[in-house]
């Protein structure tokens, strides 16, 4: 069959790859036609573009290309038409691809699925209605989605299980926990190990690492233990001079393209949000959620009256509980932070009830072989 698929960053290149090898094992004769990334390449097919030739993110920067995204959403759109695929899949990345939808829909007989369901129960809830007209199956990969899509708005869908889970266990099963060389190959002391994980984009790690003197709130709560040492997961594609400039006097040791690695090592985390959190939770890491923005006050009332979810973190949206505390906005300050991270490191009890948490919210999302289960699901319906 011949698959055309979407994807518009560096996570839904991931994903999509996964999924193409998924694909490919259950259909040989898979072929492949693609807006997507160097690994999706690497599984194999036709790049028509690169994901950073779309990738705009903020009002201003997608303001000022918006003939180049136009340009490109014209050019996906006559190259579905022209190619005539069994199926259109459309990974995340909402704002392009629900527009792909729309296209796809009116003009055209091919079917359309949606892999990795764009996040509408915590903004623009409103897109249901496009969702629901325009999609013809929607693939989730997070468990409370279920519940919001069937039940509240009644449209069925098909949880898979959730890709981080995969990433995570294949990482752990090929590479056995080793402190020793960890600590060694990055020139690190013999101390145990705080990770921080600041964001993986420039204005996150601006706001999350920013101080206001020589030091961010972040760094300073994590420097109150100094029988701990400072470890920063760097962001692939972020140069470490960028990271230098926030961190100031800090005694913190950057490192790049070892994420994994520092999770499987530290003993405890300051993460911001987004997956950071749930992978953190999947190494079994205690951890406190942080996360800046420069209008805290503002942001804590539309937390309150405005946005959908209890929650920000993945752990507590998956469980439907507080798992970890987070602190955000005017409640990020380095009290609190220091105060999270004394009980995460001293107090065992405190500890041990996160752990016994992080078990359950790991129950509620099943299994490895999200890919293989979205792959056959999706053969399986287009067979009908």
């Amino acid at each position: 069959m011949k698959y055309y698929l979407i994807v518009g960053e560096a996570s839904g290149d991931l994903h999509a790859s996964h999924l193409m090898t998924a694909l490919k094992a259950e259909d040989p004769q898979a072929d492949f036609r693609f807006f997507g990334g160097d690994l999706m390449a690497a599984v194999g097919g036709t790049m028509v573009k690169h994901y950073k030739e779309l990738a705009y993110m903020g009002f201003i920067p997608v303001l000022l290309h918006l003939r180049t995204i136009f340009a490109n959403m014209k050019r996906c759109k006559e190259d579905i038409v022209a190619w005539n695929p069994d199926v259109v899949i459309l990974v995340d990345y909402p704002g392009f691809n629900l527009n792909i939808a729309k296209f796809v829909h009116f003009e055209t007989q091919i079917p359309v699925f949606y892999y990795i369901s764009p996040k509408i129960w915590a903004w623009k809830e409103y897109r249901i209605k496009n969702i629901k007209r325009d999609v013809d199956e929607l693939f989730s990969i997070l468990p409370f989605e279920v519940e919001f899509f069937e039940e509240k708005h009644r449209y069925p869908i098909h949880y898979v299980g959730n890709p981080t889970v995969d990433e995570v266990a294949a990482y752990q099963k090929a590479h056995p926990k080793n402190p020793e060389a960890f600590l060694a190959d990055n020139n690190l002391e013999d101390k145990p190990v705080i990770a921080l994980l600041a964001g993986s984009r420039k204005q996150e790690i601006k706001d999350n690492l920013h101080g206001l003197e020589e030091m961010s709130d972040m760094l300073k709560a994590a420097s109150a233990f100094p029988d701990y040492q400072l470890v920063l997961a760097g962001a692939p594609g972020i140069a470490p001079e960028y990271y230098k400039q926030y961190v100031g006097q800090a005694k913190v040791k950057i490192i790049f393209d070892q994420t994994y690695r520092l999770l499987q090592h530290a003993e405890a985390a300051l993460v911001t949000s987004g997956t950071a959190t749930l992978e953190t939770a999947l190494f079994r890491v205690p951890q406190v959620v942080c996360y800046y923005t420069p209008i805290g006050k503002v942001v804590s009332f539309l937390r309150r009256h405005i946005l959908k979810v209890k929650f920000i973190s993945l752990v507590n949206l998956i469980a439907n509980r507080e798992v970890v505390k987070e602190l955000v906005a005017d409640t990020m300050t380095v009290g609190n932070m220091q105060s999270e991270l004394k009980k995460l490191i001293e107090d065992q009890e405190y500890k041990d009830r996160m752990l016994a948490e992080y078990e359950y919210m790991a129950d509620r999302l099943g299994p490895a072989g999200a890919p293989q289960h979205a792959a056959r699901k999706m053969l399986e319906l287009l067979k009908k």
